[in-house]
This record gives structure tokens, C-alpha cells and sequence, in this order.
């Protein structure tokens, strides 16, 4: 990467070596990513996002996690500017937008027209919120046909469906089992069902013994109970019992006498999902090459003036 030397003194931001530039009055740029500014305004925004998650961090460590958090997001901008979906990655220009939604906000509000969302950002939600739209505009941009940077085929799909088609097929298995409700004061009760193997041969006064069927489903069309239910269920393996679950008077003991499943409904819901997380991680993979790639050039002297009060906001 480039740099340049000054006073014999090389210092590492963001855990590459980069170099700083001495000038006899401070510029308003503390550094350049790809010939691209970062204004000290710009440097100190990141340090004030980043502050509460650094314990007992000095400053320089601060000012590091900061410069190298804008080099990953600007990356992200300038790629979203060569792909016609940002006009610009400048700090400036972000901070005149947020003013421009804020206002355009507040005026709908005070007409009692309707606002989705937040009524007025902070510059951390909104710089969030813009980050977020324009990374997900870049994975659909990216991935969109064959020969994209981030297209997945159908093929990579399916390996990894099966790569791991337990985690996937959860909502596609249908469970038979066996339940045992005893009284709690039932005695013995641990060593007969430990003595027994099977549920079907405890032998104990006042359990009830039932046979039930389960069909796995999605997490939004399931109640606490069969939530509960599948908790249970998905970890145990056939002919296995489960350990005792203990509610008000009552201990309640649960067998898998089997199980089966619909791999054609499993990747039929999970394909979507699945694609998306490989997209995702194609994303990461290919905007670290990006960075790997290009150039940071800061200026030292710059960022070594500024001090705690800066930061505190």
C-alpha cells in the first residue's frame, strides 16, 4: 500500500503500516482511502459511535478501530458509487443529507401527514440506516444474474443444504412420541423410567401415558407449547428420554419413538435463506479483497491532535 515517510516515524492504523504527513497547519483531511478524504469531522463521528464499545481503550486505539472501520464502510460507498447507487462517499454529503431527511421529516409531521419510521434521525441511526440500504442494494445489484461478483447457482445451493441438512430441516420433520405425566410425588419416579428403557413400561400411580404426532413448522406458527415441544423433541434421538421437566404438581417425561423428513419441503422452504447467506458471505469475501486492494494514506499528525475532549459529545 502507499505511504509516505515522514520524520523516520511509521505507524500502524488499522494493523497495516501506513505513514503520516507533517503539515505546518492542520488540513481538514485526517487520511485518504483510494484517493477518497476522510475529514477529521469524519474521523471523530467514528470515534464517538465507537467509544462505548472500547473499555479503557487509549485514544490512539480509539482513532485506530475508527480508521479502520471507515476504510471497510467507505470501501463499501465507493463500490456503491461504481455501481450508480450513491452519488457520493463523502462525509459532507452524508451530513447535508441527514439535515435534508430531518427536515423533509418534520415538515410532513407538522402537516399530519404520515412518517414511517423515525420522525427525526440521530446521525448515528441515519448513518445505520443509510449503510444498511446501501449494502443490501449491492448484494441484489451484485448477485443478480450468472457472471455477477456474488451469484449463487442452484448447485451451490444444494451442497450447502446438504453440508448441514439437519439445521435446515427442522420445520420439514414430523416427530412420533411418547409422553408420561406423573405426579410429583410420585415414588421412585426417576429410577423406574432410568429401569424401564421405555415409557410404555413405567410403571407408576396416577401417570398418564399418551402418543402424539408433531409436524415441525415455521417459528411464526408455533404457540409456547409446541415451541417447547420441538425444544424437546429435536434433541433427542429415537427411542431416546428426554430428562424430566417439572411443572406446577406434576413431572413430565418425553420419549422419540421416531421420526421422518420431507427433504423436498425442507429445501424448499430453506432455499431463499440459504441462497441469501451465500450471497452474504460472498459479499464479505469480495469487498475484503476490495480493501485488501486499495490504497490508505494518512496523515499522523493529524489524528495525534486530537484529544479526549474532541471525542466527547
Amino acid at each position: 500500500m502507499k505511504g509516505t515517510l515522514v520524520a523516520g516515524a511509521l505507524v500502524a492504523v488499522a494493523a497495516l503500516v501506513v505513514t503520516g504527513v507533517v503539515l505546518g497547519n492542520r488540513t481538514d483531511d485526517v487520511a485518504t482511502i483510494d484517493g477518497h478524504p476522510v475529514t477529521h469531522d469524519e474521523l471523530i463521528f467514528h470515534m464517538r459511535r465507537l467509544a462505548p464499545t472500547i473499555q479503557n481503550g487509549t485514544r490512539t486505539a480509539l482513532a485506530d478501530r475508527a480508521l479502520d472501520e471507515i476504510w471497510h464502510d467507505k470501501t463499501t460507498l465507493i463500490l456503491a458509487k461504481e455501481q450508480g447507487l450513491t452519488d457520493s462517499v463523502d462525509y459532507a454529503d452524508f451530513v447535508a443529507e441527514l439535515d435534508t431527511e430531518n427536515d423533509s421529516r418534520a415538515t410532513a409531521v407538522a402537516a399530519g401527514q404520515p412518517v414511517y419510521g423515525l420522525t427525526h434521525f440521530s446521525p448515528e441511526e441515519y448513518y445505520t440506516h443509510q449503510l444498511t440500504d446501501i449494502t443490501t442494494s449491492l448484494k441484489e445489484r451484485l448477485s443478480a444474474k450468472a457472471g455477477d461478483p456474488l451469484w449463487v447457482t442452484d448447485t451451490e445451493v444444494r451442497q450447502a443444504f446438504d453440508a448441514d441438512k439437519e439445521s435446515w430441516s427442522a420445520n420439514a420433520t414430523t416427530y412420533t412420541y411418547t409422553t408420561l405425566v406423573a405426579p410429583a410425588a410420585a415414588p421412585d419416579l426417576r429410577q423406574r423410567v432410568t429401569a424401564a428403557g421405555r415409557l410404555a413400561d413405567v410403571q407408576v400411580p396416577g401417570a398418564q401415558l399418551t402418543t402424539g404426532t408433531f409436524a415441525g413448522g415455521g417459528p411464526n406458527t408455533m404457540n409456547a407449547h409446541t415451541q417447547d415441544l420441538l425444544a424437546v423433541l429435536g434433541n433427542l434421538a429415537p427411542g431416546q428420554i428426554s430428562a424430566p421437566v417439572t411443572s406446577a404438581g406434576q413431572i413430565t417425561y418425553y420419549q422419540l419413538d421416531g421420526k421422518t423428513v420431507d427433504e423436498n419441503a425442507a429445501f424448499a422452504d430453506y432455499s431463499h435463506r440459504i441462497r441469501q447467506s451465500l450471497i452474504d458471505k460472498k459479499f464479505s469475501q469480495y469487498l475484503q479483497r476490495r480493501i485488501d486492494h486499495s490504497d490508505i494514506e494518512v496523515d499522523t499528525a493529524a489524528v495525534d491532535a486530537i484529544n479526549a475532549e474532541d471525542v466527547q459529545t
